[in-house]
């Protein structure tokens, strides 16, 4: 695994030991950054099931203000921080070490760009978009990236939010949602 674009392209990112994560693929991350934009110049942004912290770390190398990486897993975690600091991101990226889903209703603010790559089993992208909503996450103008299974069924989006597109890449669909602003 690497950066694929921006200022750290090509560095190598360290991998989580063993099958707990699941990292986006190099291939897909460049797609979802040539929908989104190759920059991603002084955005707030949130990294949802994080793992090794690849996205949120790809968007800090183009630009990005900020970046904070939510996941459960200690290695994960350790990961995360260490391929932020060896890529001089560790004053503008937070790891927080806790269940995505009890994190969510706590983070203070609202985020530009929020990626969520959960477990494909946790089936979990209606509940990471209904509480997104809830908490009001997503700034105006915000918009989120969420990736899911193609066998899971697509989720209905809440008020306030709005689909605008969907990818398919092999097994992985990306669900690109914004809130209008």
């Amino acid at each position: 695994m690497r950066i694929v674009g921006g200022e750290a392209r090509g560095r190598p990112l360290r991998a989580v030991r063993g099958r707990s994560t699941r990292p986006t693929s190099d291939r897909v991350r460049q797609s979802l950054f040539d929908v989104l934009g190759q920059r991603c110049d002084g955005l707030r942004v949130l990294d949802l099931f994080a793992g090794t912290g690849a996205l949120g770390l790809e968007a800090l190398s183009r630009g990005a203000k900020v970046a904070t990486l939510v996941d459960e897993d200690k290695n994960a975690c350790a990961v995360a921080l260490r391929n932020a600091e060896s890529l001089g991101y560790g004053e503008r990226c937070e790891v927080i070490r806790e269940d995505v889903f009890r994190a969510l209703p706590r983070l203070p603010g609202r985020y530009d760009l929020v990626f969520s790559d959960p477990p494909y089993a946790a089936r979990a992208t209606q509940p990471i978009l209904d509480l997104l909503a809830k908490n009001a996450l997503l700034a105006e103008g915000g918009r989120a990236v969420l990736e899911k299974d193609r066998r899971e069924p697509l989720p209905e989006v809440p008020p306030g939010l709005r689909l605008v597109e969907q990818r398919r890449y092999g097994d992985t669909i990306l669900l690109f949602v914004e809130r209008p602003g």
